[in-house]
């Protein structure tokens, strides 16, 4: 693939767009990144706008999305805040912490984030965009919600707006499995301006089951009506466990993000409760878990949910004073205590970790100021203005841990052992006190030598028979997921046609839909 893009010099460009949120935006951005890469193009992701609680610290100490980071790992390049230059970070229905090329410059209501703050950043975005397209053969963007969305799109910068402001041409992801795709693909189309309209080249159906020779009538009538193909009917496949973006898409009483839970390698199954807090942030930390053969995982939001568990979980949240009344109006702090006085597993990460702590002092998040922590381990903690972002390593249970930390919360350890220590056995994070634990660190248990060693721990304390399968590599599972969304798009997509719209853009002549943008 060359560098053409119309004799500008900068690389090709597709912008994936979809009929709604979760349609599938972000996985077939993943596929197709790790499809070009596989045949050997140098391929980047590219989000303008992203609305999530899951984020990642990238090499440099940028926070973006996690879908961003996952898409850049499909694409076999390191992430960076080029990737996803704005972030937001809901913390209620009506305000969410920005943060601008991986730094947060101050929370803001969505009125006045709409009202002109984001007009403001279409320029920065598209610096970044062409700073990208300058040094890789093709980026992959993916949009947000749906291109439209017409109450937003005077000030958007990451559906129309910046495929209009970059001439690139738009595919639309929708979602078979919810129904009613056909007339999401029109009335997406038909909704946008004659300009928008001339760059949206084509629909692509998400999560189909059955017999596509069934619906092969109806993508022709759409192609009769719109003049655009349908470039691909991906089929439903179960168990890809990508990393989500814009929060937790199962019941909190059902499974692990649609995990099927493989037979144990030892006598007995292991069972994992996370409490489902408001505002949880970077629910993947329990991925790896759920990726062990015999580990059963569930979001549990009631304190009887916690009775069969043999570990719980307070995981992140962007709310912690807020998350930790809700624990107590649930019942679920005494549960929690409980368990602590027994002896039984609980594990705090992030905020889950502060949460466990004797005392909370924020004048930051939610300005609450001095709040009591539940008590069941020897940590208080203060927030600060600045956040940290990083990328450790060190040492747990006597094997190596990396992970990452998101966090204004600073904990002062009074007691118990380090969670993790440096490779001499000096304190690095969290807290260790009886058979309850806490740390900073997002991501600790994707590595494998520390997830057995701490399952087989949790184990003994629970008096299970369950044995950590000695094979089990997250990162392996990670790769296999990645290459199955690249099979699906190579096999189920019209790729001729996708290569064609990223180094040559939309077609010219496409038919104008009425009745366009009111």
């Amino acid at each position: 693939m060359s560098r053409n893009s119309g004799g500008t010099g900068l690389g090709g460009g597709l912008l994936i767009a979809g009929t709604t949120s979760d349609a599938g935006k972000s996985v077939v951005t993943a596929g197709i990144c790790r499809w070009l890469a596989r045949r050997g193009v140098k391929v980047a992701p590219f989000k303008g706008q992203n609305m999530s609680l899951n984020s990642f610290v990238t090499r440099e100490g940028a926070e973006i999305g996690r879908a961003q980071a996952m898409q850049a790992r499909a694409a076999r390049v390191e992430p960076t805040a080029l990737m996803n230059p704005v972030l937001l970070k809901p913390g209620s229905d009506r305000s969410s912490q920005v943060v601008l090329m991986g730094k947060p410059v101050g929370e803001l209501s969505a009125r006045g984030y709409h009202g002109g703050r984001q007009e403001a950043l279409l320029e920065p975005v598209l610096a970044c965009l062409q700073e990208l397209r300058s040094t890789y053969d093709a980026v992959i963007c993916e949009g947000a919600g749906s291109p439209a969305e017409i109450n937003l799109r005077r000030t958007d910068i990451v559906n129309m707006g910046i495929a209009r402001a970059a001439r690139l041409p738009v595919v639309v992801v929708g979602d078979i499995d919810r129904g009613g795709v056909f007339a999401s693909f029109f009335g997406t189309t038909a909704l946008l301006s004659p300009e928008d309209q001339a760059l949206v080249a084509g629909y692509l159906v998400n999560k189909f089951r059955g017999d596509v020779s069934l619906l092969e009538p109806g993508l022709d009538m759409l192609r009769g009506l719109t003049g655009r193909a349908t470039l691909g009917v991906l089929p439903f496949r179960h168990g890809l466990g990508i990393d989500e973006e814009d929060g937790l898409r199962v019941s909190p009483r059902g499974g692990a993000r649609e995990s099927v839970v493989a037979p144990p390698y030892g006598a007995d199954v292991l069972r994992v409760a996370v409490c489902a807090l408001p505002l949880m942030s970077n629910f993947t930390d329990v991925d790896a878990l759920a990726a062990e053969p015999g580990v059963v995982v569930r979001f549990v939001d009631r304190p009887e949910e916690l009775a069969d568990a043999d570990l719980v979980i307070v995981p992140g949240t962007r709310g912690t004073v807020r998350a930790l009344a809700w624990l107590r109006e649930r019942g679920l702090a005494d549960a929690l205590a409980l368990r602590a006085a027994e002896g039984r597993p609980v594990l705090g990460i992030c905020g889950g970790y502060q949460i466990l702590g004797e005392r909370i002092d924020d004048k930051v998040e939610s300005r609450a100021g001095e709040v009591a922590g539940l008590g069941l381990l020897p940590v208080r903690v203060r927030f600060e203005r600045e956040k940290t972002l990083a990328r450790p390593t060190g040492v747990a249970l006597g094997e190596p841990v990396e992970g990452y930390e998101i966090h204004h919360g600073v904990a002062d350890v009074r007691g118990g052992d380090a969670f993790v220590t440096d490779p001499r056995g000096r304190a690095l994070d969290g807290c260790r006190a009886g058979a309850v634990q806490g740390t900073h660190w997002h991501g600790a248990l994707e590595s494998d030598a520390f997830r057995r060693r701490f399952l087989a721990e949790v184990a003994r304390t629970a008096g299970r028979r369950f044995v950590p399968a000695p094979d089990t590599s997250f990162d392996a599972l990670r790769e296999e997921q990645l290459d199955l969304l690249a099979d699906l798009v190579e096999e189920h997509a019209d790729t001729a046609a996708l290569l064609r719209l990223i180094e040559e853009g939309a077609p010219a002549g496409l038919p104008f839909i009425p009745p366009g943008a009111p």
